[in-house]
């Protein structure tokens, strides 16, 4: 298991006590090693997919005890231990983390207390030193941004299933062929899918075409519901698609279906695809329906090659 990024600190610093130039890649395994990880904890991604999650937690250890001046580059990628470094080691700290640096050196909390993202976190009018929320701190800064990200979808994904429970049934059918054209299924909206009439539908709110040629039909059924869809409903829906001899359908809910009506699903000869409210939220987000977008923030980092002296 892949521990908090302070606690590599002190042992990323010791693994550079010989005074020799580290490359960042070296020091990994080093620190792999040391804490026994195994080829799934190495191979585990943030949230994002954007990086390698023990990768991002050594750079933010070393990014921080560079901040402390503890470490220093000294070309892509390299980094070598400080005189400084050297004598925090000499005194043996039984840890090292972000508490501990911004007591010990003044220039790193100043560091500290004038970036943005600690602005809200850090309280300097302790006379022994800066008091630090530790949750905050035991994150990385992708971390923090992922979980304010999972926060603001996750208050948007139950808006929308609001909005969807509001609507009338007759609407809702409309958003969900609208969703499957979104998502690929046979092209424009005017020539890929349609809601049955309201009456007399036999079970199937919808049609759509697998393809822009329609060479298959998937059949849709749409329940805006708060109770749990159970195994009579899918069987219906079954019996339905047996009326049209369909093979393919899509049970799309605002609710959620009991272990049930799930299991029955999978031991059919049909394909049965369900999709319960929170799924069917996160569609509607990833492909933009029903939503628009707010704010997009770029992450940039340093361009080493553009530094780089000929």
């Amino acid at each position: 298991m892949i521990p908090e990024f302070q606690s590599l600190m002190l042992p990323l610093l010791k693994s550079a006590s010989d005074g020799q130039i580290h490359t960042m890649q070296e020091t990994i395994h080093i620190l792999a090693k040391q804490l026994n990880l195994t080829e799934e904890d190495l191979n585990e991604w943030l949230p994002s997919k954007s990086q390698k999650k023990f990768y991002n937690y050594v750079y933010w250890a070393k990014a921080h005890l560079k901040m402390a001046g503890t470490l220093e580059n000294k070309a892509r990628g390299q980094f070598q231990i400080t005189s400084r470094g050297l004598e925090v080691l000499k005194e043996n700290p039984p840890f090292i983390n972000i508490k501990y640096l911004t007591n010990k050196f003044g220039d790193y909390k100043n560091l500290l207390s004038n970036s943005k993202k600690s602005d809200a976190k850090i309280n300097t009018t302790s006379k022994e030193g800066i008091e630090t929320d530790d949750t905050y701190f035991n994150q990385t800064p992708e971390e923090q941004l992922e979980l304010g990200y999972q926060k603001i979808r996750t208050a948007l994904e139950q808006e929308i299933l609001s909005k969807l429970k509001a609507v009338n049934p007759k609407y809702f059918e409309k958003v969900v062929v609208e969703l499957l054209v979104k998502m690929g299924y046979g092209g424009s909206i005017a020539e890929a899918g349609e809601a049955t009439r309201y009456t007399n539908d036999e079970g199937i709110d919808g049609i759509i075409k697998e393809d822009k040629l329609g060479l298959d039909i998937i059949y849709i059924q749409a329940k805006r519901w708060d109770s749990v869809v159970g195994r009579p409903e899918i069987q219906k829906f079954v019996g339905a698609l047996a009326g049209q001899r369909a093979k393919k359908g899509v049970f799309i809910t605002t609710s959620n279906f009991s272990k049930d009506a799930t299991s029955y699903a999978t031991q059919m000869d049909v394909k049965i695809i369900l999709i319960d409210g929170e799924d069917l939220a996160n569609y509607m987000i990833d492909y933009n329906l029903g939503v628009s977008i707010q704010s997009t923030y770029e992450i940039k980092k340093i361009d080493t090659d553009y530094f780089e002296e000929e």
